[in-house]
């Protein structure tokens, strides 16, 4: 799924409007009959409803979906601020729709605003403002956003949250957006809902098909995209009757130093669960029999030191290798990394303490093979780049421009992980939860990434699906427990079941 900047988004819409072709005023009756119907199907009619229209589009959606409710039997309150006098036409429309109705609770605001008292049990349909919006809110608006947002209603807003920018840009008053229970959104997600700044004002958020023109959906372009499962389905190989574990590949796993084995264990039998067909652990001495007891299908390579890596070990066997779980910081270590990094020719991973010696060795940098996947969380990132981003959208931009100029891919994680592509696209992954927020989660990752590669998936598929297969493991595990109890094991356990689930879909 493609994701589009305000202006983008527009011009779609334009775009069907023209070329269905469909009036505007028909055209935003679609869009309110879209959100009017998912609103009453997670509302009960006994709830009152408080409409909060603005006086341009985003406002006559609001209006147009107060009438459909009033139709509908909802008992709704609407109140349209219109402090300039000055309504956008179809905004106009709706007004005079709306009022015509009987019985009909409609309050126009132009210079004071009596608050109602809003309560628990109310919901509030936030109207404002849409993706127009290209500056913050202030006066009597923000005065509007303070109050909602201090009241105990349900809000749920249209398409987009009032004042929040929907590219993302960094906003100076973070007071001035409304903090939304939930978002229904048309057709596609902003790029802003990607951001965890965003995370507050957002809440959970769901899309709404409102038709746009499929033709211009096609045409326009985006650098920017949201993953879906039947993407990933078209990644996932299947497996002969007749296979061996040969034809699986043999990865190699450097990881692991004395009070950090668990980093080793984690991404061992996370490739392991992710159809492998060898998996070597190089790992210090002191940690042999750790892992030789913890997994037992893992063979080990045991290092030179007893506590930390210092040794490289022959690479040439494997077919992919993955660096850096429980590594460590130790200078000896940074050397090993470095003859990894000018040696190596099979497909490599970096994560974790790998990514943070590259970080206090910057040399190092230009030393990383074209083709590897790093996978830093926004922290380890900021080290890499050498500076700290001041929001999630400059981070994203720091990122892709690392990936463009090292030709690498680099899988920045977070709520919603981005996969910066060498070639500037940028896929955002739709599957996981908070629970994943835990020790070990990002060990996990590299097990699958590393095993992907070892079966000869490209560099790219490798890190698409195993973000893709991470995150919808983490959702599986949760059926079973809750956000607080989440454990990276349980990730590592419920990966058959993600399998299963992305192979399932060729039955549906």
């Amino acid at each position: 799924m493609k994701i589009f900047t305000s202006m983008q988004i527009k011009a779609i819409d334009a775009y069907t409007i023209s070329g269905e072709p469909i009036s505007s005023i028909d055209f935003m009756e679609r869009s309110a009959q879209q959100f009017a119907k998912k609103v009453m199907s997670c509302t009960n009619a006994n709830r009152k409803i408080y409409v909060f229209a603005g006086p341009g589009n985003n406002g006559g959606d609001a209006l147009a979906v107060s009438r459909i409710m009033l139709e509908n039997g909802y008992s709704v309150v609407v109140y349209l601020f219109n402090p300039k006098g000055k309504l956008s036409e179809n905004c106009s429309l709706n007004k005079d729709r709306l009022w015509r109705m009987e019985g009909v609770h409609f309050v126009e605001v132009r210079d004071s605003f009596d608050p109602p008292d809003l309560k628990k049990e109310d919901v509030v349909i936030d109207g404002l403002f849409g993706i127009g919006l290209s500056r913050p809110l202030a006066g009597g608006f923000l005065a509007v956003v303070h109050y909602l947002n201090q009241s105990s209603a349900h809000i749920i807003s249209l398409d987009i949250p009032s004042g929040l920018l929907a590219d993302g840009d960094l906003q100076a008053d973070d007071e001035a957006i409304i903090c939304a229970d939930k978002t229904f959104t048309f057709q596609f997600p902003k790029l802003s809902f990607f951001f965890p700044e965003s995370g507050r004002y957002v809440g959970d958020w769901d899309l709404l098909d409102i038709e746009l023109h499929t033709e211009a959906i096609e045409k326009e372009e985006s650098s920017f995209l949201a993953l879906s499962r039947v993407k990933i389905k078209s990644l996932l190989k299947k497996r002969g009757r007749f296979s061996h574990k040969g034809n699986f590949g043999h990865g190699l796993l450097i990881a692991g130093s004395k009070g950090m084995m668990g980093a080793a264990i984690l991404a061992s039998k996370a490739a392991m669960r992710s159809g492998i067909g060898l998996l070597t652990s190089h790992v210090p001495g002191m940690g042999d029999f750790i892992l030789q007891t913890s997994v037992p299908e893992v063979m080990t390579s045991i290092d030179a030191n007893a506590d930390f890596f210092t040794t490289l070990p022959d690479i040439a066997p494997y077919k992919a290798i993955a660096i850096g779980p429980g590594l460590g910081l130790q200078k000896d270590s940074a050397l090993a990394l470095e003859k990894l990094l000018s040696c190596s020719v099979a497909p490599l991973l970096i994560d974790a303490d790998a990514l943070n010696l590259i970080a206090k060795n910057p040399l190092l940098i230009d030393k990383i093979p074209k083709e590897s996947i790093l996978t830093p969380h926004p922290k380890e990132f900021d080290r890499l780049f050498g500076s700290a981003a001041s929001c999630s959208k400059e981070r994203l931009a720091n990122a892709l421009e690392f990936a463009a100029k090292t030709q690498t891919y680099l899988v920045l994680k977070g709520a919603y992980t981005a996969i910066c592509m060498p070639t500037g696209l940028c896929y955002f992954n739709t599957t996981g939860n908070a629970g994943m927020a835990t020790a070990g989660s990002g060990d996990c990752l590299t097990g699958i990434i590393l095993s992907l590669l070892a079966q000869s998936y490209s560099p790219a598929d490798a890190a698409l699906l195993g973000v893709y297969l991470h995150g919808l493991a983490g959702d599986i595990a949760l059926e079973e427990g809750s956000l607080e109890s989440l454990l990276a094991s349980d990730i590592v356990s419920s990966l058959g079941l993600a399998f299963a689930e992305l192979q399932a879909l060729d039955e549906n």
